[in-house]
C-alpha cells in the first residue's frame, strides 16, 4: 500500500516532473525520466517507473482528490501495477458507465445541458404536444435553470424543424412518477465526448457491455425512452436533439429488447406487450413507410428535412456548395447563408442533402459508400437489421403470446405472419443484393437498377442476422473478411473500395466498435470461433496498447492500419479530450472491450497483457 502524506503535492510534483506536454496526462509523448520516488508516511520510499505505471499513479491520485482527499490517503499498489486489461475492464465496469449515465429530470438535467455543441446562453427543452405533465414539470424547473420550455406542434413537419434551427435544444424523454408522487427521468447512457444525449444505435451497442457488466437498469431506462420517442416523435431518433426530430437511426430496438428480456429472464407480459407494440409500431410506421419502403420490397434510409444539415461544423459542406456559389456568382459564405435561409432555390443541392441526411440516419456519417447516393440504395445493413426485426418479433410472439399477439394498435399478429415477412425479405435480398460470383452482398441502387460493388463491414451484417446459408457464410469469410482485416481489427471499408475518395471517418483506414461487434457475433453464429479469437485479439490489442501509451485513453474510433487513436479526420476523435482520468471512455468502445474480453480465451488474454503484436501471434 502507498500511504501518502500529501496527495495534492505528490500529484503536482508528478506533473511538474513528467508531464512535459502540459496536458495533465502522462503519455509516451512526454519527455522525462519516467520514474518518481514517492515519500511515504512511514518514512520509506516507493519508486514507480514507466509511462503506464506513472499514468496509473496520476489517475489514482486524481481520483482521491476528486473525492475531496487532498492530504493523507492510501492507494493500493495493486492499482498502480494492475494488468492493463484488468484495469481497463474494471474502470469501464466501476467508473466509466457511471460517468456516462444521464437523466432528463431535476437531478440529472444539468449534466445533459452541459454540452459544448450548444453555443446559446439559453437552453431549449422541447416537449411533445400531448405531454402536459412534462411541460409543467420542465416549466417548474426553469425557475432555477436557464432553460426555455417549448411545446412542439401536434404535427411536426420539416418546415417546422427548419424554423427552430436557430434555437437548437433537447427533446424531452420519458418521465416516471414514483409511489411518493415524485417525478424521475429514466436513466440512459450517452456516447461520450461531445455527444451528451441519448443516441439511437449507440444505445444498442452500449447495452451489450451493460449486460456484461450487470447494469440492466440502464438498458431498461433506455428502452422506456425509446418507446417514448416512438410514441411522441414518430421514431427512435438519431439523438434527442431538436434538429434530429425527422431523422431515425439504424434499427436495433428489437435486438436490444430481446437480449434484455433473455438476460434478465423477464416474464412481465404487460411490460413485454407494451414494448413489443412499440417495436411493431416503429417497424410499420418508420421502416415500412412510403419514404423508406421501395417498390422492390426492400427498404432504404431516408432522412427527411429541408436544406442544410445544421449539426455539422462550419465549412463541412464546402466541397459541395462551392460549385453552386460560383454558379450564382456569390462569395461562399453569402451563398451558404442564403441557401440555409431558403432565399435561393437549388434543387440539385437539395437532392445532395437528402442523401446526406439519409447517410446520417444510417449512422455512417460519413462514408464514401453512401455520399450523394444513400437515399437511392437498398443497403445490406438496413435490410439485414429489418430481417432481424421480423424474426425477433416472431419469436417474442411465439414465446410469450402463444403465437398470436394483440398489439396496442388494435391489430392481431401471428408468428407465421412475421416469419413470412422475414422469408420474403431474405428472398429479395438474395435476388437483388447477393452476388454469387463475388461471394458477397452488395448494396443495390434501385434508381440505376444495379449493385454497388463496395466492400465494407455492412456486407457482413447478414451473418449477424443469420440470413446466410452455410455456403454464403463460407464465401463471405473466404472472400470478404481478408479485405477488411487489418492489424488492429476490422476496417470500415476495403482500401480498394475507398480508392481516391476524400478521407472520411467511416472509411479505410478507420475502425469502429459497432462493426467489430457485428462481425464477431456474425462469425460466432456460423461457428467460426478461430477467426473470432483473432479479430477480437487484434481489436483489444489496439485499444489496450493505446491506453497503456496514452494515460488510459479509450477513443471513439481508431486507425486500425497505423494502430493509433491520433486521428485528424472530419470531426476529430471523441473521448480523448480529458485531464488526469478518462471521462467515461467512449460508450460503444467500452462495450466492445467488455464483449471482446468475455470472448477471448485465457491464453490470448495473457498475451494481451504482454502486448504481444498480433502479427506475431497470427502468422
Amino acid at each position: 500500500m502507498l500511504h501518502i502524506h500529501n496527495t495534492k503535492k505528490i500529484l503536482e510534483d508528478l506533473l511538474a516532473k513528467e508531464d512535459s506536454t502540459g496536458d495533465k496526462k502522462i503519455t509516451i509523448k512526454d519527455i522525462g525520466e519516467k520514474k518518481i520516488n514517492i515519500p511515504l508516511s512511514n518514512g520509506n520510499i516507493e519508486r514507480i517507473e514507466g509511462t503506464y505505471y506513472l499514468s496509473n499513479l496520476l489517475q489514482e491520485l486524481a481520483i482521491e482528490i476528486d473525492k475531496g482527499i487532498d492530504k493523507e490517503t492510501t492507494i493500493s499498489l495493486d492499482r498502480i501495477y494492475e494488468k492493463p486489461t484488468h484495469r481497463i475492464s474494471r474502470l469501464i465496469r466501476e467508473k466509466y458507465w457511471n460517468d456516462l449515465t444521464r437523466k432528463m429530470d431535476k437531478e440529472g438535467l444539468i449534466n445533459v445541458l452541459q454540452d459544448d455543441k450548444m453555443k446559446s446562453e439559453t437552453f431549449y427543452v422541447y416537449i411533445p404536444y400531448n405531454d402536459k405533465i412534462a411541460f409543467n414539470y420542465y416549466n417548474n424547473l426553469s425557475e432555477n435553470l436557464n432553460i426555455k420550455v417549448v411545446s412542439l406542434p401536434k404535427k411536426i413537419t420539416p418546415e417546422y424543424v427548419l424554423s427552430i434551427n436557430e434555437k437548437p435544444g433537447l427533446l424531452s424523454l420519458a418521465l416516471n412518477e414514483d409511489e411518493n408522487k415524485e417525478i424521475h427521468g429514466h436513466p440512459f447512457v450517452v456516447p461520450g465526448g461531445r455527444f451528451n444525449e441519448m443516441f439511437g444505435w449507440d444505445s444498442y451497442f452500449q447495452s451489450v457491455g451493460l449486460l456484461i457488466d450487470k447494469k440492466p437498469h440502464l438498458i431498461k431506462g433506455t428502452l422506456e425512452n425509446f418507446r417514448y420517442e416512438i410514441e411522441n416523435y414518430g421514431s427512435i431518433l438519431t439523438a434527442n436533439r431538436s434538429y434530429f426530430i425527422t431523422r431515425s437511426n439504424p434499427p436495433f430496438y428489437s435486438s436490444m429488447l430481446t437480449e434484455y428480456i433473455e438476460n434478465q429472464n423477464v416474464t412481465d407480459l404487460s411490460w413485454i406487450s407494451k414494448m413489443l407494440s412499440s417495436v411493431i409500431k416503429e417497424y410499420e410506421t418508420v421502416w415500412m413507410s412510403k419514404t423508406r419502403l421501395c417498390d422492390n420490397g426492400l427498404s432504404r434510409y431516408y432522412g427527411d428535412g429541408i436544406g442544410y444539415v445544421v449539426e455539422t461544423e462550419k465549412g463541412h459542406f464546402r466541397e459541395a456548395t462551392e460549385i453552386y456559389a460560383q454558379k450564382f456568382k456569390m462569395p461562399i459564405d453569402e451563398f451558404e447563408k442564403k441557401y440555409i435561409n431558403r432565399e435561393i432555390d437549388v434543387p440539385d443541392l437539395d437532392d445532395f442533402f437528402v442523401h446526406d441526411r439519409s447517410l446520417r440516419e444510417s449512422g455512417h456519417d460519413t462514408s464514401s459508400r453512401l455520399v450523394n447516393r444513400c437515399a437511392s440504395l437498398n443497403t445490406v445493413d438496413l435490410n439485414a437489421l429489418l430481417y432481424k426485426y421480423e424474426i425477433d418479433i416472431a419469436e417474442l410472439i411465439e414465446t410469450f403470446f402463444k403465437n398470436i399477439f394483440e398489439s396496442s394498435n388494435g391489430k392481431s399478429y401471428t408468428t407465421d405472419y412475421w416469419r413470412s415477412l422475414a422469408e420474403q425479405r431474405k428472398s429479395k435480398m438474395n435476388t437483388l443484393l447477393w452476388n454469387e460470383k463475388e461471394g458477397t452482398y452488395y448494396d443495390y441502387d434501385f434508381v440505376k437498377k444495379e449493385q454497388v460493388a463496395y466492400i465494407a463491414p455492412s456486407v457482413l451484417f447478414p451473418l449477424w442476422a443469420k440470413i446466410c446459408s452455410p455456403k454464403q457464410a463460407e464465401l463471405l469469410i473466404k472472400k470478404v473478411l481478408p479485405l477488411l482485416k487489418c492489424k488492429g481489427g476490422i476496417v470500415s471499408c476495403s482500401k480498394e473500395s475507398r480508392g481516391n475518395q476524400p478521407e472520411r471517418q467511416w472509411d479505410y483506414p478507420y475502425g469502429w466498435a459497432p462493426h467489430q461487434i457485428i462481425v464477431w457475433r456474425g462469425l460466432l453464429n456460423y461457428g467460426y470461433d478461430k477467426e473470432v479469437q483473432e479479430l477480437v485479439y487484434r481489436w483489444l490489442w489496439l485499444i489496450t496498447k493505446d491506453a497503456v501509451d496514452y494515460n488510459g485513453t479509450i477513443a471513439e474510433k481508431y486507425d486500425v492500419v497505423k494502430c493509433t487513436h491520433l486521428i485528424d479526420v472530419e470531426y476529430g476523435n471523441q473521448g480523448t479530450n480529458f485531464e488526469y482520468v478518462p471521462n467515461g471512455g467512449f460508450g460503444w468502445m467500452n462495450a466492445s472491450y467488455q464483449l471482446g474480453f468475455s470472448i477471448l480465451n485465457k491464453e490470448l488474454k495473457n498475451s494481451l497483457d504482454e502486448l504481444i503484436d498480433p502479427d506475431t501471434l497470427f502468422k
